[in-house]
């Protein structure tokens, strides 16, 4: 096996002269030699067969070696993307807590999409939108403001509200003479 993987190191110096490490994770160097071979010629099958990888796996790669050369083998992640922890948490709850303008922002009031790109930035853990409400409702917290925050527009004058008082009759002239004025 060692003989092998310094086999396959000295051929891929050939195709990654500056990018290839020392030391290769084992999913890593699955990739290359996905890569390695399809450079080589090989198919689907010779190479699912030489290596014991699944159909898909090998289909993928040989289209990312087809597509984005063989130095694309680092630039994907390996496994299942990054989940929200403890830190994440809190670190959202303190981003809540304060002013987007302490950070830098020029708005008021944060937004699920930039709590996202702000958390995306800091943890490399990018999860939608939605998911961010998500956890906000769960702790208890929201974007939105309270009831008391929202202000009306002042600057309107042709909107005016007033406590409606209901007629005594709906044929009373009262109620036909306040209709008229508030219109």
């Amino acid at each position: 096996m060692e003989e092998q993987t310094k086999y396959l190191v000295a051929l891929l110096t050939k195709f990654l002269p500056n990018d290839l490490p020392t030391q290769l994770r084992p999913e890593y160097r699955r990739r290359l030699e996905i890569i390695l071979r399809t450079n080589l010629g090989q198919s689907q099958a010779e190479i699912c067969a030489a290596l014991g990888c699944s159909q898909e796996t090998a289909r993928y790669w040989m289209s990312i070696a087809q597509t984005d050369g063989a130095k694309s083998w680092s630039t994907h992640p390996l496994g299942r993307p990054k989940r929200v922890n403890d830190q994440y948490i809190n670190r959202l709850k303190e981003l809540v807590s304060h002013s987007p303008k302490d950070y830098g922002y020029s708005f008021d009031r944060w937004t699920a999409r930039w709590l996202r790109k702000q958390l995306a930035q800091e943890f490399e853990i990018d999860i939608s939108d939605r998911h961010i409400n998500r956890l906000l409702q769960q702790m208890g917290l929201s974007t939105r403001g309270c009831q008391s925050e929202v202000k009306l527009n002042q600057n309107n004058p042709k909107i005016t509200i007033d406590d409606l008082h209901p007629p005594t009759s709906p044929q009373s002239d009262e109620s036909l003479w306040w209709f008229q004025n508030k219109i």
